[in-house]
């Protein structure tokens, strides 16, 4: 994963929810990703141990 790449992940919250999200990477340091999730529109930090499976995708469809 880089800075600017749109990917699609698998997600494990804290509650222990797993959900699959598209986002756009804005920045990452110390384990945490700064990201806007494209499923909601809304900034959200990732924990980078949490992310289960990710893969790059492409204007929508997954790569």
């Amino acid at each position: 994963m880089q800075i600017g790449q749109t990917v699609e992940i698998v997600y494990l919250d804290k509650v222990g929810k797993i959900t699959q999200r598209k986002i756009k990477i804005k920045g990452m340091k110390d384990g945490k990703i700064c990201a806007t999730c494209l499923n909601t529109g809304v900034p959200r930090v990732f924990l980078a141990e949490s992310i289960l499976a990710w893969q790059a995708s492409d204007k929508g469809a997954i790569a």
